[in-house]
């Protein structure tokens, strides 16, 4: 399941995995990935693990995202989002050799889902070779969640 969804910085829709900010202070980050595979693609899971972990810019940014594979996949209404952001995305099913063409041809270009897609595509045939869902993550972020709590509602 990709996304297609504007990105302010790019100026234009990106295909993405679907994902979210761990803006909730203390939220598990994989509390954080099934809120957000069921708000952005109406989907819940039956088995989660953990694929990579990517630090995109480490040389001047310490975002750091988790990436799941999420297996065992049922629809579920999606929420209504209202004016969201997430309102305005798009959903499509690819097969994984779809996707692997999408990045390596610079249609799938967001750091997470291209580490994503060819995680998979290593892993394909082999999920024993992911980790446990909640397998730690040392450069888990939490600066973001941190400052919403004390500076409070924008």
């Amino acid at each position: 399941m990709v996304i297609h969804q504007y990105r302010h910085a790019v100026g234009r829709r990106l295909w993405e995995l679907p994902a979210g900010l761990l803006d909730v202070d203390g939220e598990d980050p994989l509390d954080t990935a099934r809120r957000e595979l069921a708000e952005e693609a109406g989907l819940v899971a039956a088995d989660w693990s953990v694929l990579v972990d990517v630090a995109a810019s480490p040389g001047f940014s310490d975002e750091s995202v988790r990436v799941y594979l999420a297996r065992g996949l049922t629809e579920v209404a999606r929420p209504d989002l209202g004016d969201d952001e997430e309102a305005d995305l798009t959903t499509r099913w690819v097969t994984l050799s779809v996707a692997v063409r999408m990045v390596l041809s610079g249609t799938i270009v967001n750091a997470a889902t291209v580490a994503g897609v060819l995680a998979t595509h290593v892993l394909a045939g082999n999920p024993a070779g992911t980790r446990p869902a909640d397998a730690p993550w040392q450069d888990r972020p939490t600066r973001f969640a941190e400052r919403k709590r004390t500076e409070g509602p924008a």
